[in-house]
């Protein structure tokens, strides 16, 4: 969430930065009128408080000379329930204001480029090249069928539509791309961690993903628990409602976990095979960092997502997202974009956001420095996404008998080199 203080001391510039993102202005005026009425109840407060406080002790010494003192105290009687009044209505302005922010995004950074949809989407960076054989590639659902190793009919049977099944080499390649990219940058630095996949409301809050998005979630009855959308919201909550040790920066962790995630939205997309899924798996990477070095380690996390695909040879492009298509909490994203030669376009693989203060406000992760306590920065990437980009690597290392050829990389993983 954004701070208060902040909105109420730039109000023109918060609501110039909505207009970027698409987002009505009306909320900045909502919480400037509900932070006035917040500011006089407490004044208000704090003179009935201290008027209690002073007659309190002239009551004390009445009584210890044996004066009456019932007028005083029938009058302090009402005070406290003038106060009680008070503070009722100043939680009730304080949550109004809590509903509101929660519906506000994040700030886009000045170098964010402006724009509504993705096609206002910066690319700044591509590398590699199109798999150029002369022969008709293969989708990657006409692939997992020819080969025996996808069959989305069957995890329709069990689960419904959205939800994968591998089988075989399939499955086997999915486990080596995890096991890749999770050694991959446990070598860059990062500590894996193994979580559940289930979270409590507290820690979807934290995270920013509920209430903004809870139509978006998989939730269980009665006991109001989430499966997870993806592993941030879990190691976001490693820290929650901890001081973080200054010196220890930057903090990182790696985790593979499922993703779930209902697409409440996604009507008229395309939805084959893994464009578009239920479930997915995901290696993530957190870095809890200081506030000035986020954007220094925003390009480090971008950097290690794009050298899991360099070592798997994979034609992709960095996009640096628009103010109108960036996530909620993102204050900068970039997108990774891989190619699919059969789908002849580019999908969507991973996103590195720098969330800043966004969610650790929320969280109350801080950090001590100079004796002051300030807010860590908080920044998540897609280590990657393994749907889109098995998509990408299946079709991309087809032979033209519609063989698969296992990237080098991956081989000691598999323990073969070809599927087929």
């Amino acid at each position: 969430m954004l701070d208060l203080k902040l909105i109420r001391e730039n109000p023109d510039l918060i609501r110039q930065k909505l207009k970027a993102r698409n987002m009505s202005t009306g909320t900045v005026d909502s919480i400037v009128q509900f932070d006035v009425k917040r500011r006089e109840f407490i004044g208000e407060v704090e003179k009935l408080k201290s008027l209690r406080n002073s007659v309190s002790q002239e009551i004390a010494k009445m009584k210890k000379e044996g004066s009456n003192a019932d007028e005083k105290i029938a009058d302090m009687k009402k005070v406290s329930d003038d106060i009680k009044a008070l503070d009722d209505k100043l939680a009730e302005a304080e949550n109004e204001i809590d509903v509101i922010l929660r519906d506000i995004p994040n700030l886009a950074d000045d170098s964010v480029p402006s724009g509504k949809t993705s096609d206002d989407n910066v690319q700044f960076r591509i590398w590699g090249e199109k798999a150029s054989g002369d022969f008709k590639y293969l989708d990657h659902v006409e692939l997992g069928k020819k080969l025996d190793i996808l069959d989305f009919g069957v995890g329709a049977k069990i689960s419904g539509s959205g939800f994968p099944f591998y089988k075989g080499k399939g499955a086997m390649l999915e486990r080596a791309l995890i096991n890749f990219m999770l050694d991959t940058h446990k070598g860059n630095g990062y500590t894996e961690v193994f979580m559940p996949f289930l979270v409590n409301r507290a820690s979807m809050e934290a995270a920013e993903k509920v209430p903004k998005f809870e139509e978006d979630m998989y939730r269980t009855d009665p006991d109001d628990l989430f499966a997870i959308p993806t592993a941030e919201v879990p190691i976001v909550n490693i820290h929650r409602d901890e001081i973080m040790d200054a010196g220890s920066f930057p903090v990182k962790y790696c985790g593979y976990t499922a993703c779930f995630r209902r697409e409440a939205g996604s009507y008229g997309k395309d939805t084959k095979g893994f464009l578009r899924v239920h479930q997915f798996n995901k290696v993530e990477l957190i870095n809890f960092c200081l506030p000035e070095e986020s954007y220094v380690q925003m390009e480090v996390m971008l950097n290690h997502a794009c050298g899991i695909l360099e070592a798997l040879n994979i034609h992709y492009r960095v996009v640096n997202v628009c103010t109108g298509d960036m996530g909620f909490a993102a204050s900068k994203q970039y997108d990774i974009e891989v190619w699919s030669p059969a789908e002849n376009k580019w999908l969507e693989a991973s996103s590195v956001s720098n969330c800043t203060d966004f969610q650790s406000r929320r969280a109350m992760i801080r950090f001590k420095r100079d004796k002051k306590t300030e807010y860590v920065h908080i920044l998540n990437g897609s280590g990657l996404a393994t749907s889109r980009l098995y998509v990408s690597l299946i079709e991309s290392n087809q032979t033209p008998e519609g063989k698969i050829i296992i990237p080098k990389v991956l081989q000691k993983y598999t323990g073969f080199e070809i599927i087929g």
